[in-house]
């Protein structure tokens, strides 16, 4: 297992949460932490603890978004008009990466990420690298066409673990999606639970 597999996945068992609803997540099976403490009975969390599991859990949902990345992405979004909380989940799921995921074009967050810097992904026909790169509401995502019988494209169409929800529409071949309209928390299909109010409580705190 890789460095890379195994730390997403020590994420779903520090969490007590199946983060991205895959049945290969070690929570299906142990649903406490990990390490050798990770069976202890859990001490009543402040409300600082839940804040910042809160961040920890929609931070570490999108990968590999760096500390210094996600503080300025909730920046942003408190100077937009309007809920902090919704604009927040609305910067993320804008991402490119977000959006490349979401569409089903390959079957892991971390995936999307390299699958946009090596170069697999246009934007309205044009080549974008840049996992952050903010799409708009009508931009047209599709994969380059050579790239579209890579093996983990095809897995992740083939796959029944998600679907593309409805802020995005699928064009007939499966391999461009148009960015309809920016989302709200109720809109995203998170498997779990997530607290975007609380991670704004962190910041402000």
């Amino acid at each position: 297992m890789s460095k890379r597999h195994s730390a997403k996945y020590k994420i779903d068992r520090a969490m007590g949460e199946n983060l991205w609803g895959r049945a290969k997540s070690p929570v299906n099976k142990r649903s406490y932490g990990p390490g050798q403490h990770g069976q202890r009975r859990k001490s009543k969390v402040s409300d600082f603890g839940l804040q910042l599991k809160a961040k920890q859990k929609l931070k570490g949902y999108y990968g590999n978004i760096t500390e210094k990345q996600f503080a300025k992405t909730y920046e942003e979004a408190t100077r937009r008009k309007g809920n902090t909380s919704e604009n927040l989940i609305g910067l993320l799921e804008s991402r490119l990466d977000a959006v490349v995921y979401r569409a089903k074009f390959v079957p892991t967050v971390w995936a999307a990420r390299q699958f946009v810097s090596h170069g697999h992904v246009l934007v309205n026909g044009k080549k974008v690298d840049i996992g952050s790169y903010r799409v708009k509401p009508e931009d047209v995502v599709s994969v380059k066409e050579k790239s579209r019988n890579m093996a983990l494209v095809l897995e992740a169409q083939q796959s029944s673990e998600r679907d593309v929800p409805d802020y995005l529409e699928l064009s007939d071949r499966s391999f461009a999606v148009r960015y309809v309209r920016v989302p709200e928390l109720s809109d995203v299909p998170y498997p779990v639970k997530m607290e975007p109010n609380l991670v704004v409580e962190y910041y402000a705190s």
